[in-house]
């Protein structure tokens, strides 16, 4: 127990007309302070997109998440957002947003390795 430390995850959801609220989860991005860790995992299906949202392009959802993808890494692709610390970089990606893609509110964990985690959370809320 004295190895596991706080985290927070949140499920990214597609979300293709705002108004209704309805979602399809596609992704999970997990932030620990202690373990300095800040990573995500995605899937876009372009099968059940076209069926949940035949009007939504995957690969702008791909293009959208590579972004976020690239922010978690802190690397330059992700902009000024990217430069951030790992804390604000989360803050930012789980902000509340009216858009296609959104994410849940955070919710906390403990754990002694995250990246096992995010892949635990992946494969029971995405796959």
């Amino acid at each position: 127990m004295q190895n596991k430390q706080t985290y927070e995850y949140a499920v990214i959801r597609l979300v293709p007309r705002v108004e209704r609220e309805e979602f399809m989860n596609i992704g999970v991005i997990l932030f620990s302070k202690r373990k300095k860790y800040l990573d995500i995992r995605y899937k876009v299906d372009a099968e059940k997109v076209a069926v949940f949202a035949p009007h939504i392009d995957p690969q702008m959802i791909e293009n959208y998440l590579a972004a976020w993808q690239a922010v978690c890494a802190g690397a330059p692709a992700g902009g000024v957002i990217g430069t951030l610390d790992r804390a604000l970089r989360f803050r930012w990606l789980t902000a509340s947003r009216s858009s296609v893609i959104q994410s849940s509110r955070p919710h906390p964990g403990l754990c002694e390795e995250p990246e096992k985690v995010l892949e635990e959370l992946y494969g029971e809320l995405v796959c």
